[in-house]
């Protein structure tokens, strides 16, 4: 094992290998001949002065040192005649949820209401072509879930509910660029997301797990108090353990669970829009007026404001992004954000989202547990009629918005379907639209030009969180009512992106894993 170095280097420094080695040897007291590998344990961009450098954590191994064996790897197992367990949804809970229970020897039965990613690419086209949305297989539904063609940001680092170490020597392992295991910000990209999602597909596959596709769940089989199943297309699919992990927009999974007289629970989430700017103005304001390119990534931002005790903050920022329609029907609109690896897009586009509490939607309680998302599909489908009733967007300047005036143009967008000028300040709800415009406000003073005729708002960025929890034991992690139910990931109220979404689908297979006596494969790290 090597010694751990730690260095502040000008950006132009930070990529000169050589330069890097001998900034090393000078602090090992050694020459840089001797130094035998380096390794980047970890690496941020520290912009916060006009001074940008880079931080670096780096092992350095001299010839007196042996270098550490890599360990880590996947253990597969043939699983195809073991104890079956039903996942439903192939999102990053459902798929990391399947590679845990394969190690653990239980058989993953992935019941999949969208298509592979390959046949989503098609389904994806035809929104932005023709403004024609399948209700199974678009942005939010299919093979990988949201996360595949929605940027595939890493951001995730608590450990609060699991190790997220594993998550990313996972995502490594099936593909993904090794810096993911030491940026402070790792980002897989949107074009290279569907080939790890296939990877892991074959894998689950190889070990004798089934993946089946074009299968929506339109019945939970529960007998007592116990779930034995799933039906879902005319088949019925018997298990004594069912994995919910069917992600932020199944709305019909939580209408499932309440025909079912199955406890749902209201929960906080948020809603706003999206602002989009030009990349080149983001890193003049974030980098002092100095360009990105060879040394500097594109800048992103983070930005968050408390007005009146409701948080207004920034949510999934895409530099060198595009915006993307991500409606699960027809008759709504609803935008997200994605970035390809490169992040090469001139744009750069974030939610700006604002709080909403249950106990605000006290015109939706008739709606129960189910009052926020009865909100929250009441505002997309006001961002439908508002935006041309396709999937064009309603679009706004950002500083037409502040001042309460419908745009008479707007500027160029990534947003492919387009944009319709709309006066998003008069059917955005009042608490929301106020909350947001001071924000922005605050975000104008924190970021010198980040509020200008250049940037425009994208209504409605709604999906950022789910406005329901299913609810589950803290201690078995199945649902509070039904044994053998696990509710799972972001969908579930337990999740909040693609790791926190994946490092859930592993706790709750090695939970299943204890509650069926199979026997644990830890992994070496």
């Amino acid at each position: 094992m090597g010694t751990i170095v730690r260095l502040v280097l000008p950006p132009e420094v930070a990529a000169d290998s050589d330069a890097v080695r001998k900034r090393a040897a000078s602090i090992m007291k050694c020459s840089a001949d001797a130094i035998s590998t380096l390794r980047i344990v970890r690496k941020s961009v520290d912009a916060r002065k006009p001074s940008i450098v880079i931080n670096l954590e780096i092992e350095v191994l001299t010839g007196k040192d042996t270098p550490e064996e890599n360990t880590f790897q996947y253990k597969a197992r043939n699983v195809s005649a073991a104890k079956e367990v039903i996942i439903v949804g192939s999102g990053p809970a459902g798929l990391f949820a399947a590679l845990r229970l394969i190690e653990l020897g239980l058989r993953p039965v992935i019941i999949e209401r969208g298509r592979d990613v390959s046949e989503r690419k098609k389904d994806l086209a035809r929104i932005s072509r023709e403004h024609i949305v399948d209700p199974d297989s678009n942005y939010c539904f299919g093979e990988g879930g949201a996360g595949t063609y929605s940027d595939g940001k890493l951001y995730t680092r608590s450990k609060k509910r699991g190790d997220n170490t594993m998550v990313l020597r996972l995502l490594h392992l099936f593909g993904a660029d090794e810096s993911v295991l030491y940026e402070a910000h790792p980002h897989i990209g949107t074009d290279k997301l569907p080939g790890i999602v296939r990877n892991i597909r074959q894998t689950i596959l190889d070990c004798g797990g089934l993946i089946l596709f074009n299968k929506r769940i339109d019945r939970l089989l529960i007998s007592g108090n116990r779930v034995t199943g799933a039906a879902a297309g005319g088949e019925v699919f018997n298990a004594s353990h069912v994995v919910l992990a069917t992600g932020h927009s199944a709305r019909d999974i939580y209408h499932l669970l309440m025909s079912n007289h199955i406890t749902i629970e209201a929960k906080p989430f948020a809603l706003g829009v999206r602002v989009e700017h030009p990349q080149e103005l983001i890193d003049r304001i974030q980098y002092h007026g100095r360009p990105a390119g060879e040394y500097l990534p594109p800048a992103s931002y983070t930005l968050t404001r408390q007005v009146n005790g409701r948080g207004v903050y920034s949510f999934c920022m895409c530099p060198g992004g595009f915006i993307v329609p991500s409606a699960t029907a027809d008759g709504e609109v609803v935008v997200n954000g994605m970035s390809p690896s490169k992040r090469n897009s001139r744009w750069a586009n974030s939610g700006i989202v604002a709080a909403i509490r249950p106990e605000e939607l006290s015109e939706y309680n008739q709606h129960g547990s189910m009052a926020g998302l009865m909100f929250q599909s009441s505002i997309e489908k006001m961002a439908w009629e508002n935006g041309g009733m396709r999937q064009t967007a309603p679009a706004q300047r950002l500083t037409d918005f502040l001042s309460s005036r419908q745009s008479q143009t707007l500027p160029a967008s990534s947003y492919f379907p387009g944009l319709t000028s709309s006066a998003l300040h008069a059917w955005l709800p009042e608490p929301v639209c106020s909350a947001l415009r001071e924000g922005f406000t605050a975000f104008g003073k924190l970021m010198r030009g980040y509020v200008t005729d250049e940037a425009v708002v994208v209504g409605v960025e709604s999906r950022s969180s789910s406005p329901v929890r299913i609810p589950r034991d803290t201690d078995t992690l199945e649902h509070i009512e039904v044994a053998g139910l696990y509710p799972c990931g972001e969908g579930s109220g337990y999740a909040g992106g693609i790791v926190s979404s994946a490092v859930d689908g592993l706790r709750i297979a090695e939970k299943i894993a204890e509650a069926t006596n199979a026997s644990p494969k830890t992994h070496t790290s």
